[in-house]
């Protein structure tokens, strides 16, 4: 494996856990499986289609998202949105997630 392959692999890794909460963040507003996938692009949140979809079917059957079928257009899509345990689960990883940016933070400060 190569340097790149190796940087890849550990980016990828430290980004996994951050998607599912970026989901829980942006689902407090309804949304669409696609729009959601433009906004973590534009958030700098790199996912795909095949990655996106699944995970939000798996936070669906865990309890964390609703869904519903939007039929007022000619074709319908299933619009998700973040339930209560959802809106809690992301209230606590963000509290996490805010423990462990500080932890790493005094990790990399030069000591004087």
């Amino acid at each position: 494996m190569g340097e790149n392959e190796g940087l890849e692999t550990h980016l990828q890794e430290l980004r996994r856990g951050t998607i599912v909460l970026a989901c829980l963040q942006l689902l407090r507003r309804t949304g669409y499986g696609y729009g959601l996938l433009v906004e973590l692009e534009q958030r700098r949140f790199s996912v795909d289609a095949n990655t996106l979809y699944p995970l939000l079917r798996r936070l669906e059957k865990q309890g964390y998202l609703t869904s519903e079928w939007n039929t007022d257009e000619a074709r319908p899509r299933k619009v998700y949105r973040t339930s209560t345990a959802g809106m809690q689960l992301a209230t606590t990883l963000t509290e996490e997630w805010t423990a462990l940016t500080t932890a790493i933070a005094s990790l990399t400060q030069k000591e004087i």
